[in-house]
């Protein structure tokens, strides 16, 4: 069986240089490319405020029908689900209408600005009978898998000491920051930031291996637009504390770190695991541990085995596997919702 899905190309015309790259960007090419190579999706419509646009866009990707209308977009019949990659602040509101037209939604993270939001969204899927999941890919890869199987390997590593993530890169769009403009992505009023496009992969990384925090903090560094270009986040747990260093401002080449009391887990990165090793402290000993991974010609990125998890839960209706992708998003849009406040960057959003 084959799922039908739709993608919202574009969702504000250009204005001036605060919106220019609110078009589809290479996070929707990936979704696309990695859900047709699945085998399991098909690229049914595609909306755009240009139907030029929305047509040559379709084209590449062998569909043709094409809608400048959300209404109509979402009144399709023929399409089963929407994928949505638009700017951060217009989630939910696109979520709601599509899972209003009982169309499952693929929601790219951040889902919403907001818990509050989020709440409403999961309320109207259960309503409506479909699926809401949020698309954190990493959390979906083989070698992100057998990573959780190791860290709750007593024999492996024992109980946990704690954990140092790092996801930090440098953003081009950071330039036009110091040039004086106010990117998307850098945008209050688009739900913008650090934390929730990029710390969000370590966050949910963490919360992924070991569940909620007790309590958590975050030391940033706020750019002149007022939101963060980075930081360092600690989770803390019942007996030990999780590290996080991320930003879009600057750039990192530090490796991820699980420490036990029999060793050391090295992982390459926060997403597109390719190498996750385990450091005998007994035996003085490295064994590299993981499996293939996808190899994905850039700017493109590995998002295969989430579409096949997706497809499968939606063909199998299984509540359960959603439901435990549900508890992590409520989970990370609460702790990160928190550290961005404790430090006076509010959303539009939170005032409402």
């Amino acid at each position: 069986m084959t799922i039908t899905f739709g993608v919202i190309e574009r969702t504000l015309r250009c204005i001036l240089s605060l919106t220019r790259n609110a078009c589809t960007n290479w996070i929707t090419e990936s979704w696309i490319l990695a859900a047709h190579k699945s085998g399991q999706w098909k690229l049914h419509a595609v909306y755009s405020r240009s139907e030029d646009q929305a047509k040559t866009f379709g084209s590449k990707h062998d569909c043709h029908n094409a809608y400048t209308s959300l209404d109509s977009f979402f009144a399709d019949n023929g399409m089963q689900a929407v994928y949505i990659a638009s700017p951060n602040s217009l989630h939910y509101e696109q979520a709601k209408q599509a899972l209003k037209a009982k169309k499952h939604v693929i929601l790219e993270k951040p889902a919403t600005s907001t818990p509050e939001e989020l709440d409403d969204l999961f309320r109207i899927a259960k309503q409506e009978g479909v699926f809401l999941i949020e698309a954190f890919r990493h959390i979906q890869e083989a070698n992100y898998k057998l990573l959780h199987k190791v860290v709750h390997d007593e024999k492996r590593l024992g109980p946990i000491y704690g954990a140092s993530l790092t996801y930090a890169s440098y953003s081009s769009r950071y330039n036009n920051v110091l040039a004086g403009e106010v990117p998307n992505i850098f945008n209050l009023d688009f739900s913008g930031g650090s934390l929730v496009d990029i710390g969000v992969y370590p966050v949910t990384f963490a919360i992924a291996l070991f569940g909620e925090p007790n309590k958590q903090t975050y030391v940033p560094f706020i750019c002149r637009t007022g939101v963060d270009g980075g930081g360092v986040i600690v989770l803390r747990y019942e007996n030990f504390g999780v590290q996080i260093n991320h930003s879009k401002s600057y750039t990192s080449a530090a490796v991820c770190e699980v420490y036990g009391e029999k060793g050391t887990i090295t992982v390459n990165g926060t997403t597109d695991i390719r190498s996750v090793t385990h450091w005998d402290p007994v035996g003085k000993k490295t064994e590299e541990l993981a499996g293939s991974c996808e190899k994905v010609e850039k700017p493109n990125v590995n998002m295969v085995e989430e579409a096949v998890e997706f497809a499968r839960i939606v063909e199998e209706g299984d509540r359960e596997a959603a439901g435990k992708l549900e508890g992590i998003s409520r989970i990370v849009i609460k702790v990160t919702s928190d550290l961005r406040r404790q430090n006076g960057i509010f959303y539009p959003a939170d005032k409402r």
